[in-house]
């Protein structure tokens, strides 16, 4: 390998790193994230230990019922938010890895490993014991990768309408 050789290597590890790095290091943080909120660490139990007090505090007549449906809700509303920007990073990682794929293959492939995703999320909750799997969740979740589809899809369409199919 003469000289030439090994600073064209050079070249494309360091390219390939930062690809690497721009792409693809923040969805598999954000999996890392979604995989330990699946545990004890973010079961109903350890959240309602901060949202009752801001609640009272908020409101000190606040009813349980009251706190119940907020907290109920703050739930679901964090699978759609945490399952719409794992759609938007695994978009994000695809478009800048496979550059020549169609978008909706993209969509397609976003949308199915999103939905696994979900599924074996709440298969791994239920064997914690502070957590329980629901089908539920998983609707939820697929619906906030929908969300975060959506939004992708949105500006696909602002750049290159006829890249989109």
């Amino acid at each position: 390998m003469n000289g030439n050789d090994s600073h064209t290597l050079t070249a494309s590890l360091n390219t390939e790193l930062r690809s690497f790095l721009k792409y693809w290091l923040p969805l598999l943080t954000w999996l890392g994230v979604i995989f330990i909120g699946s545990t004890g660490v973010l079961s109903a139990e350890q959240t309602s230990r901060f949202l009752i007090p801001f609640l009272r505090w908020l409101d000190p007549q606040i009813s349980i019922a009251t706190i119940l449906s907020i907290h109920f809700a703050l739930r679901k509303l964090g699978h759609l938010i945490e399952y719409g920007i794992l759609a938007v990073l695994l978009w994000r990682a695809l478009r800048g890895t496979l550059t020549s794929t169609r978008n909706l293959a993209i969509a397609s492939l976003v949308f199915m490993v999103s939905a696994i995703f979900a599924a074996s999320d709440e298969l791994h909750q239920s064997f914690v014991p502070s957590r329980t799997a629901s089908m539920r969740d998983v609707a939820i979740d697929i619906g906030g990768a929908m969300i975060g589809l959506a939004i992708c899809w949105a500006f696909a369409l602002r750049r290159k309408p006829q890249t989109i199919y």
